[in-house]
C-alpha cells in the first residue's frame, strides 16, 4: 500500500508540512517495498483547487493513505469518492523520516 505524507523539501530529513493543497512536496512510501519516492507539488502556488489538484496527484499514483495536517471540503470530498484514507497529524516538527518510521511498527 502506497501513503502519501505532504512534506516541506524532497528529503526524508525534511519536516512534515500539515498544509495538504499548499505543501511543496509529496512524499509517496511504498509500505511493501519500502521505496521512497517525492513528488513535487505543481499546484503549491495555484489561485485557487490547490487541494483538489493535489487529490488528483494522490489517484494518479494509487496512493491509498494520505497524512497530512488538513483537507479542504473539495480536496476531502474526492479523496473519499475514491476511498483514500485520510490521517490528520498536527504535529509539524515531525520529519517525513519519523512519519515513515511509524508507519513501518
Amino acid at each position: 500500500m502506497k501513503t502519501l505524507i505532504s512534506a516541506s523539501e524532497n528529503k526524508v530529513e525534511a519536516l512534515f508540512d500539515k498544509r495538504f493543497g499548499r505543501a511543496a512536496w509529496f512524499c509517496i512510501y511504498d509500505e511493501i517495498s519500502g521505496a521512497i519516492e517525492f513528488v513535487e507539488n505543481e499546484n503549491v502556488n495555484a489561485s485557487n483547487g490547490a487541494g483538489s489538484k493535489a487529490a488528483e496527484t494522490v489517484i494518479a499514483h494509487d496512493v491509498k493513505k494520505v497524512i497530512s495536517g488538513d483537507f479542504g471540503p473539495k480536496a476531502k470530498e474526492l479523496l473519499e469518492k475514491f476511498e483514500i484514507q485520510m490521517v490528520i497529524i498536527q504535529d509539524d516538527s515531525l520529519t517525513i523520516e519519523r512519519i515513515i518510521t511509524k508507519l513501518r511498527k
